[in-house]
C-alpha cells in the first residue's frame, strides 16, 4: 500500500521512510506541508498519509483541514505526528479531520501498529465502497414498473405499451430482471390438476373394469 509522508526533519523523513519500507510500503516522502498538500490534489493519492504537526509554510494540522474538504471517496486515512502530547492538541488534531495521533518520539512497533490499523480502515473503506458500487449498478440495471397494468380478467394476459396481449411472464421478462420458474400452487392444483388426474386414472382403469 502506498503511504505519504511529510516531514519537514530529514533525519526524521529518511528513518520513517526506511521504517515504511522495511514493512513492505511504498512510500513517498515530502519535506514540507506546501509539497505534501500540492501532491495530495492529485487524482491518484495515497490511501494512508503520515504528517508532521510542525512544518514550515503549511502545518499538518492544516493539511488535514484542506484534505477533509476535498470529497475523496474513500477517504484518505490521516495520521498526525508531532510531540505535542496534551489532550487539548489531541482533540484539536483529531477535530481536524485526522483519524489517529502519535507523540514524538515514538517506539517503532507502536507505530507499526497503528499503520497497521489504517491499513485495515482504509480496506475495508475501499471493500464498502466496491460494494456500494455493485449495488449502485445492479440497481441501474432493473427497470422499474410503475403506473396501472391492464391485464385480462379471464385469461390474465397484460396489454403492453404497443396494445398487444402478452403474457405476464413474457411482459415482465421485458420490464424486469426477473427469471421465471413455473410451479402450481394449491389451491390451483386441487381445483384443476388433480380433477384431471383423476379423469386419467378413472380412463385408464375403465377398461379393465368393463373385461
Amino acid at each position: 500500500m502506498r503511504i505519504l509522508v511529510a516531514e519537514d526533519d530529514p533525519v526524521s523523513r529518511r528513518l520513517l521512510q526506511r521504517m515504511l519500507d522495511s514493512w513492505g510500503y511504498t512510500v513517498e516522502s515530502y519535506a514540507d506541508g506546501i509539497e505534501a498538500w500540492q501532491a495530495l490534489q492529485a487524482t491518484d493519492v495515497p490511501p494512508l498519509v503520515l504528517l508532521d504537526w510542525m512544518m514550515p509554510g503549511m502545518d499538518g494540522v492544516q493539511v488535514c483541514q484542506n484534505l477533509r474538504q476535498l470529497t475523496a471517496s474513500p477517504p484518505t486515512y490521516i495520521m498526525l505526528l508531532t510531540a505535542k502530547g496534551r489532550s487539548e492538541d489531541i482533540v484539536a488534531g483529531l477535530g481536524a479531520g485526522a483519524d489517529d495521533y502519535i507523540t514524538k518520539p515514538f517506539k517503532h512497533e507502536e507505530l507499526r501498529a497503528r499503520v497497521q490499523v489504517g491499513v485495515r480502515v482504509v480496506e475495508l473503506q475501499r471493500a464498502l465502497a466496491a460494494r456500494v458500487q455493485e449495488l449502485e449498478s445492479a440497481l441501474s440495471r432493473v427497470k422499474q414498473l410503475s403506473g396501472l397494468l391492464p391485464i385480462c380478467a379471464y385469461c390474465k394476459k397484460i396489454r403492453n405499451d404497443q396494445n398487444y396481449w402478452q403474457q405476464v411472464e413474457s411482459y415482465l421478462a421485458e420490464h424486469a430482471a426477473a427469471q421465471f420458474t413455473h410451479g402450481i400452487c394449491p389451491d390451483c392444483y386441487e381445483h384443476t390438476v388433480r380433477p384431471e388426474l383423476d379423469k386419467l386414472r378413472r380412463a385408464r382403469s375403465s377398461p379393465h373394469q368393463m373385461s
